[in-house]
């Protein structure tokens, strides 16, 4: 084989001296389901491999790809800093903690060269509390201990949410995702801030309910690809394998994201239910493209990063390099700009995206499209009354369009019309400002829907 994919702990610096082959140390986040196509999906599918196969080919030179889990970003930057992973795959804010850290040592410097999956408003990032708890709003987290990986996505979120509600006095504990997880169910901590898919995942068990979504600061969120530039200048026909090899993974996502879910779900530990609340049509934005407006986010994420720790400046225009994607772009015959400039969902359900929803039953290998909330839970009465089981069914949050269970929300009858929400919040805004308007619980609608 001309390409060697290698988990063990094998000394590639010493393959590398005695035959020659260039190593590849690529490090992701197997449960960051947002890094997919530069992580779990690229590695499950072989893409990588068979590109850099391909440059073997036509070259003689040989690689050896060896891929490195991890559960946030941190781990990550430092095994960069120590110049042992040259590609790595991480959310807003640890990209840019990534950027700060390394560019003082050239051999470790890095640069962002794409963006994985993001989302428009932020809904990446979200704040679930215990099933039992009496909180609804951020407001009643004041001086309560809440779970977060200090200087991740989920963080910066925190932060700033708590920031534009006036919220002080939170204990914030660093912790992993699942540690925090396991704290919050057994009450070390009053809530969890954290990526995806961390909150989808304690809701679809039960052990967690949605207080706050983090769409509500309307702020892109993002996760993104970094390389060493030491490692792209001497190998950059590894860098464009990789970045060909992302929109490989990119375009069979957006293509069959439902088959790309259940080989995601395979090869994280993950539901495959979770994967699709995520990875399915309309949920992630799964673009390469470095758009403005997403650095822009990056650049108005720094104020946030320099109060919670010590953050040497970055140049983010220095730190964003669209050149290798671009010439990738180039290579397929795609027009990069024209791409660059959607801002829609590459992967959407067919209808109005702010009604549009899903049902999934058990034992079909496809999904259906509904037209509205309503219609879902129509469809899932007559699914049921026929002795179908449902497996998940997705709504569109109807303040904020985030993509949502359907079983979990929480839904306001409005006339004939049922509208769902991811929060109590959500709810009671909308109640408050449509009268007639009444909270009901997802078996009040699903009775309801005649």
């Amino acid at each position: 084989m001309t390409v060697a994919a290698i988990t063990s702990g094998c000394s590639l610096e010493s393959l590398a001296e005695s035959s020659g082959v260039v190593s590849v140390v690529v490090g992701y986040q197997s449960k960051t389901i947002n890094t997919v196509t530069a992580g779990t999906l690229l590695r499950a599918q072989g893409y990588l491999e068979r590109r850099l196969s391909d440059i073997t080919s036509r070259t003689g030179t040989r690689y050896a790809v060896r891929w490195q889990d991890y559960d946030t970003g941190a781990p990550i930057t430092a095994q960069m800093l120590a110049e042992k992973i040259d590609i790595g795959s991480m959310g807003d804010y640890p990209l840019l903690i990534n950027g700060s850290k390394t560019q003082p040592n050239p051999l470790a410097r890095t640069e962002m060269v794409s963006v994985t999956g993001y989302s428009p408003k932020g809904a990446l990032n979200m704040v679930v509390v215990s099933p039992d708890s009496p909180a609804t709003t951020l407001a009643e987290l004041a001086g309560a201990k809440v779970s977060a990986s200090v200087g991740s996505a989920g963080h910066g979120t925190l932060v700033r949410a708590l920031d534009k509600a006036g919220v002080a006095g939170v204990d914030v504990l660093n912790q992993q995702p699942q540690v925090g997880a396991s704290a919050l169910e057994s009450g070390q901590v009053q809530a969890l801030s954290q990526f995806v898919a961390w909150p989808g995942l304690l809701v679809y068990q039960n052990k967690g309910k949605l207080l706050y979504d983090g769409a509500e600061l309307n702020v892109p969120t993002l996760h993104g690809v970094v390389v060493r530039r030491s490692y792209a200048g001497n190998h950059p026909e590894v860098l464009a394998a990789f970045l060909q090899a992302q929109l490989d993974a990119t375009d069979f996502l957006n293509a069959k994201p439902l088959e790309a879910a259940r080989i995601v779900a395979g090869a994280s530990g993950l539901p495959p239910e979770v994967v699709y609340l995520y990875n399915g049509p309309g949920g992630t934005s799964f673009d390469t493209t470095l758009k403005p407006s997403l650095v822009d986010a990056l650049k108005s994420d720094v104020p946030y990063l320099k109060s919670i720790g010590d953050f040497a400046d970055l140049d983010i225009g220095g730190f964003v390099r669209d050149e290798p994607l671009r010439a990738v772009f180039g290579a397929r015959g795609l027009e990069y700009d024209a791409a660059r400039a959607r801002t829609t969902n590459p992967s959407a359900l067919a209808g109005d995206p702010a009604l549009a929803s899903e049902l999934w039953l058990d034992g079909t290998d496809a999904t259906q499209a509904i037209a509205t909330p309503t219609a879902l839970l129509q469809a899932i009465r007559a699914a049921t009354a026929r002795g179908a089981k449902v497996r998940a069914a997705y709504v569109p949050d109807t303040e904020l369009g985030t993509r949502w269970f359907a079983d979990k929300a929480v839904w306001v009858r409005e006339g004939g019309d049922y509208r769902p929400f991811g929060t109590v919040a959500g709810a009671r805004r909308y109640a408050a400002a449509h009268p007639g308007a009444v909270t009901v619980s997802y078996r009040q609608a699903l009775g309801g829907s005649l």
